[in-house]
C-alpha cells in the first residue's frame, strides 16, 4: 500500500495538472475562439474531462485521486478515508490547485497573481453546484459500488457534461473554486462569489452521501 505521503503528494500533484488544464484550456479557448462563447467553452471542457479520465487512471492507485475535498470528506464520512488523512488530502488538494493555476499562467506568460473580475452568483448558479456536486457523488459511489475500473472513465464523461447541463459550468469542487478565483481568465471566479459556491457544494455532496449510504453501503476501515 502507498504510503500517506506518497498519496498526499499523489493527491496534490494531479490538482495541479487538473487546474493547469482548466485553466490552461481556458486561455486557450479565449485566445482562439474569436469570441465564440460556445466554442470557447466547448474548448475548455473537452481537455478538463480528458485530463480528468488520465489522472484517475494515474493517482487512482496511489491516493484514489480525488482532487476534491468534497470527495475526501465523502470518503471520510463513509469511513473509507481517516480523519487524519482527510485534512492532508484536502490541504494538498489546495496547495496543488492553486500552483497548478499559477503553472497555467507562466505557460501564457501571463502575470502569476491575479484575482478573477468573472462575477458568478445567483440561485441559479448556487443551485447548479449543489446539482452539479451531487451528480459527481453519485457517479463516483455508484460506479465505485459496482464498476470501479470504469470510474475514471465515468466522471470525466460526467464532467464533460455538467459543463453544459449546468449554469455555473459545474466547479463541483472547493479546491478548484478556490484556486480558479485567482485567475481572471476565462475559467475564472470573482473571490466574492466562492464562498457561496463552495457551500452549495458541500450541500450537494451531503445529499449524495446520504443516498450513497442507502444505496450502496459501504465497509468501514478507516485507512
Amino acid at each position: 500500500m502507498p504510503s500517506l505521503a506518497q498519496r498526499v503528494f499523489s493527491e496534490c500533484l494531479g490538482t495541479a495538472f487538473l487546474l493547469a488544464a482548466v485553466i490552461g484550456s481556458g486561455i486557450m479557448a479565449q485566445r482562439l475562439a474569436g469570441g465564440n462563447g460556445a466554442l470557447a467553452l466547448l474548448c475548455n471542457t473537452l481537455p478538463t474531462g480528458a485530463m480528468l479520465v488520465v489522472l484517475i487512471l494515474v493517482f487512482g492507485p496511489l491516493s484514489g485521486a480525488h482532487f476534491n475535498p468534497a470527495v475526501s470528506l465523502a470518503r471520510a464520512l463513509r469511513g473509507e478515508l481517516s480523519w487524519p488523512a482527510t485534512g492532508l488530502y484536502v490541504v494538498a488538494q489546495i496547495i496543488g490547485a492553486i500552483v497548478g493555476v499559477w503553472s497555467a499562467h507562466l505557460m501564457f506568460d501571463m502575470p502569476v497573481w491575479q484575482v478573477s473580475s468573472t462575477a458568478r452568483a445567483g440561485l441559479g448558479q448556487w443551485i447548479a453546484e449543489a446539482i452539479a456536486t451531487f451528480g459527481l457523488i453519485v457517479t463516483i459511489f455508484g460506479c465505485g459500488a459496482r464498476t470501479p475500473v470504469a470510474v475514471p472513465y465515468a466522471v470525466g464523461l460526467y464532467i464533460t457534461a455538467a459543463y453544459w447541463f449546468t449554469a455555473s459550468t459545474s466547479f463541483s469542487n472547493p479546491a478548484v473554486t478556490l484556486a480558479r478565483s485567482m485567475s481572471d481568465t476565462f475559467a475564472g471566479i470573482a473571490p466574492a462569489g466562492v464562498s457561496a459556491f463552495v457551500l452549495a457544494q458541500l450541500l450537494g455532496a451531503f445529499a449524495a452521501i446520504a443516498l450513497a449510504r442507502w444505496l450502496w453501503p459501504a465497509p468501514r476501515s478507516g485507512s
